[in-house]
């Protein structure tokens, strides 16, 4: 599997790309050790942004971006669920996600439902390449299809439409 190509003409879309990486970890933490909000951010700001790590560096992160999705996935996750049961079929619940999976689709769908300032292709492949970093089979594909159906629905476009 290629590495996506970083060049350092997208410095902040890769703060923002690392920003959304480290989202979808605290919000994976949070969902297995019922941490809170305020206690991971924290922790996420003070020891993991752009900070080492065992051993592994954290790359440098847009915090504000950081913050934005975590907390507007908390506090919009009663509207953001039952989107993303939606675009499930019906013999793939939520509840059959990992923690993981689940982590990478509340983030990718509070962004397409919130944040309409970023373009839907760059919400889906961010999220759909941080499906990569974590799994080879199947869920990069199922991330892409869900984010695509969310993607039409809230936003009235997807793939094979024009943005106009």
């Amino acid at each position: 599997m290629s590495e996506p190509a970083h060049t350092g003409t997208a410095r902040q879309a890769n703060k923002r790309g690392a920003a959304r990486l480290a989202a979808v970890q605290a919000l994976y933490q949070m969902d297995v050790a019922g941490s809170g909000v305020f206690e991971i951010t924290a922790e996420y700001e003070a020891f993991r942004l752009g900070k080492e790590v065992d051993g592994a560096l954290y790359r440098e992160a847009d915090a504000q971006w950081f913050r934005a999705i975590l907390t507007g996935v908390v506090e919009n996750q009663k509207t953001i669920d039952p989107v993303i049961r939606q675009a499930l079929t019906d013999d793939w619940p939520l509840s059959r996600l990992d923690s993981t999976l689940r982590a990478i689709l509340r983030a990718g769908v509070y962004e397409l439902m919130k944040r309409d300032d970023v373009p839907v292709a760059v919400i889906v492949s961010e999220y759909v390449d941080i499906a990569k970093a974590f799994y080879e089979e199947d869920e990069p594909k199922l991330v892409n299809a869900v984010l695509d159906r969310v993607s039409r629905r809230v936003r009235g476009e997807g793939r094979g439409k024009d943005a106009s």
